[in-house]
């Protein structure tokens, strides 16, 4: 998929398998913002990791305990947290669940020739 200077919309993007029971499928995105949602098995680590761009993330579905700059909580439906710029943070699934992520700006690395 390579990036389209108009806006791109495609519910039906598919499912990217990422590996470790995380998958995930673009919503929408334009140079500005990104929007993905991202499907977890039980278990499922999102690794700690961290990037330029802001996130927000709302949890759709499922439990997760989240890790942001060395705080842990547990999220479960209709918690969400925000991820500044170049600050740690990741999940670890405890309850099958989907996560949809907004990052600003978009996510370039996602994107495939």
């Amino acid at each position: 998929m390579k990036f389209k200077k108009e806006p791109f919309f495609d519910g039906n993007s598919g499912w990217e398998d990422l590996g470790g029971g995380v998958s995930r499928q673009f919503v929408g995105y334009n140079s500005q913002v990104m929007m993905v949602v991202v499907k977890f098995e039980k278990d499922a680590i999102g690794a700690l990791h961290q990037h330029f761009h802001s996130q927000i993330t709302y949890v759709a579905s499922g439990e997760f305990e989240v890790t942001v700059n060395d705080e842990v909580k547990i999220l479960q439906k209709g918690d969400g947290f925000f991820a500044q710029p170049n600050i740690f943070h990741g999940v670890k699934c405890l309850e099958e669940g989907q996560l949809i992520d907004a990052f600003t700006p978009f996510r370039e690395d996602f994107l495939k020739d």
